[in-house]
């Protein structure tokens, strides 16, 4: 679940609703599902997370401290699963053609075309890293190159990048 707008505008009830689905059910599913998989020494947990996750996120504050919460379970895990069979994945989409966009009061018509990329692909990519057990996976080349470019690229730039480019966007809702 998204949320789109100033934090402060957007009320207290959508972003404990935002949290609530993004970052605790997604530990509550893993632990249920690890409480199996790891006795028998076998299982996969896939961790859909945003590249949102991966740095602070103007005018999306919630989604993306909810997906930085997601990238930080996933790493956790992933260390403590290491020898166990388990296998964890954290794929990390950027803007892909679903109704989260709608959902989430996104004005996606501002969102140049090929920033996006099909849910298939988003699959796709992630299902071709879980059978070689890659751990990260980027689907797109928009969001692999912005992935590497917030490897670089200090969190106080990149967020100012992030405002100056979703600024527009307030203003078309």
């Amino acid at each position: 679940r998204g949320s789109f707008g100033r934090f402060w505008q957007r009320g207290g009830d959508e972003a404990r609703s935002v949290a609530a689905l993004n970052a605790v059910a997604a530990m509550r599913l893993t632990h249920a599902a690890l409480e199996r998989f790891a006795p028998r020494r076998r299982g996969a947990v896939v961790f859909v997370s945003s590249l949102n996750g991966f740095l602070p996120s103007p005018y999306a504050a919630t989604y993306g401290a909810s997906k930085a919460f997601v990238n930080s379970l996933a790493h956790a895990l992933r260390e403590e699963l290491r020898d166990s069979g388990v296998r964890i994945q954290l794929c990390c989409p950027g803007f892909t053609r679903t109704e989260f966009q709608d959902r989430a009061s996104i004005p996606s018509q501002e969102i140049p075309g090929f920033a996006w990329t099909d849910a298939d692909v988003v699959v796709e990519a992630s299902l071709a890293a879980l059978r070689r057990d890659r751990f990260l996976v980027v689907p797109g080349v928009v969001s692999k190159a912005l992935s590497a470019l917030m490897r670089v690229v200090p969190h106080a730039v990149a967020r100012r990048v992030v405002a100056w480019f979703s600024r527009p966007m307030l203003r078309t809702r």
